[in-house]
């Protein structure tokens, strides 16, 4: 009996454990993002998004009305006029009235619902007199964005997958509401204007989609396609990349950051300062210590989600550890390889990096782990390889 109750007892604890990580386990609703058990469209910040819920909402009533009147009609007459009743069947070839009515009625629901639809899709399509223009390109598996055009001009920089959640993610231990979601770089743009994004890839077809504004546009390698928003709420708002772009797709969010002008010439004025101070002088020279210091930061938030933080490599990503072409003397080798990609696009160019970024990641991995070449790439030598 005694150890009947003992296993009872450890049944009872496991099962709280079992509980207490459910718990801790629990998320809620992530405003401007995806809601726990969520059925319906997000709730919609754009009038385009608001144009699309209600097109969503009426089709869907002129379907069920459809549906119920139809399928009501059949069965009204199948009981009614079944044959156990003693019911004749009519007796006549056509009608014209039935053929004008089933004519004319259909092409009547299909030009109600047509055009609302149609002034919604050319509203969606005109980019025109926009206030900021961002550029934003697919890189397996991230986003660049480039402010082309309006008040932020110039200002550019890579948006990845927070290196903690991929983290997370690798250990099967999802954390916060934002799991997935969250990146480095947000996109940041100001409340009630009208941004146009230009959108592009580098290697495979991505698609930039944030529910909330009722957006989703591919980027496609080659081409140059655009879409538009006009944000009416501060805040935050999130999306996916929406094509299967490769075994990273999971890991590709969008983080789209609303603030009010004030706050956002604010950034805009403190990402110019950052994006300077960045902007180092090719010619200057460096020492090891100090551009493997750089070149770990480099690393930790471009490398090592696929390379991982111990330059191990995972299945088809080939190791850095011990890699031949990392203690290859011959720096140009990797130097190619960082610029260009190889493998087809498994290895993506990393042109969009500074020269200096560049120099410092390579010379980080040739002196990192165990391997203790020595060696250093200074930036001067990422400008001659780009020439």
């Amino acid at each position: 009996m005694k150890a009947l109750w003992h296993k009872v007892g450890q049944a009872s604890l496991g099962l709280g454990a079992a509980l207490a990580t459910t718990c801790a386990m629990a998320v809620n609703d992530l405003p401007g993002g995806p809601a726990v058990r969520q059925l319906d469209m997000h709730p919609p910040v754009t009038r385009i998004a608001e144009e699309q819920q209600y097109l969503h909402y009426m089709m869907l009533w002129i379907c069920g009305a459809i549906f119920v009147a139809v399928f009501g009609v059949m069965f009204y007459s199948i009981i009614k006029h079944r044959k156990s009743k003693g019911a004749k069947p009519a007796n006549f070839h056509e009608s014209v009235k039935v053929e004008i009515a089933w004519t004319i009625v259909p092409f009547l629901i299909v030009i109600g619902m047509a055009l609302p639809a149609t002034k919604a899709v050319v509203a969606m399509k005109d980019t025109t007199n926009a206030d900021i223009t961002i550029k934003a390109t697919g890189y397996q598996w991230k986003w660049g964005y480039d402010y082309l055009k309006g008040e932020g001009e110039g200002i550019s920089f890579v948006s990845t997958l927070d290196t903690a959640q991929r983290q997370a993610s690798d250990a099967g231990q999802p954390v916060g509401d934002d799991y997935l979601l969250k990146v480095d770089n947000p996109v940041v743009v100001p409340v009630d204007r009208k941004i146009r994004v230009v959108t592009t890839a580098n290697d495979v077809i991505h698609a930039w989609m944030v529910p909330a504004f009722g957006v989703k546009q591919d980027a496609i390698p080659g081409f140059v396609r655009d879409t538009w928003f006009r944000a009416e709420k501060v805040g935050d708002y999130y999306g996916q990349c929406a094509e299967l772009c490769g075994k990273e797709h999971a890991y590709m969010p969008i983080h789209v950051k609303v603030l009010s002008q004030q706050d956002y010439a604010a950034w805009v004025e403190t990402k110019k300062k950052e994006i300077a101070a960045k902007a180092d002088d090719p010619s200057k020279v460096w020492e090891l210590d100090a551009l493997a210091a750089r070149g770990e930061k480099v690393y930790a938030a471009n490398c090592a989600a696929c390379h991982k933080p111990d330059g191990t490599g995972a299945g088809p990503i080939k190791p850095l550890v011990g890699s031949p072409i990392v203690l290859d003397a011959d720096k140009a080798k990797q130097l190619r390889i960082v610029l260009h990609g190889a493998a087809n696009g498994a290895m993506p160019p990393w042109k969009q990096l500074s020269d200096t970024e560049i120099a410092a990641v390579i010379t980080y991995t040739k002196n990192a782990w165990s391997n203790k070449t020595g060696q250093i790439v200074q930036p001067s030598e990422v400008v001659a390889a780009r020439q």
